[in-house]
């Protein structure tokens, strides 16, 4: 079975939003993406908004600053639960295919500029 690693330093890491997006808690482990720091968004589709439990959500954007880093998990998950990542990720985020501190490559969504 193929996999992919996805990298999460927002809402994907909480339990309800997995449960409701993937069918299951995903298993992860501890990483960062260096380069970026945290903004928010207002988030204004109503069902992402019950899933999360908030209209705020963190947003990747690049730092000034080359060792500025942003913790977070990454999870393996299947391809078909990428793309229920996508689903549930708002048009405001791409997901692109960053390195992480450890040195994994894995799949983050950033703010869409």
């Amino acid at each position: 079975m193929s996999t992919e690693l996805l990298f999460s330093y927002g809402t994907l890491q909480l339990p309800q939003v997995q449960r409701s997006t993937f069918g299951r808690e995903l298993d992860g482990r501890p990483d960062a993406i260096v380069g970026y720091v945290l903004h928010h968004l207002t988030i204004n589709d109503p069902q992402v908004v019950a899933v999360s439990g908030s209209d705020r959500h963190p947003v990747l954007r690049p730092s000034p600053q080359p060792h500025a880093q942003v913790a977070g998990t990454v999870f393996t998950i299947s391809p078909a639960e990428l793309a229920a990542a996508d689903d549930y990720e708002v048009d405001a985020y791409r997901r692109v295919a960053v390195r992480l501190r450890s040195g994994v490559q894995a799949w983050v969504y950033m703010l869409a500029e």
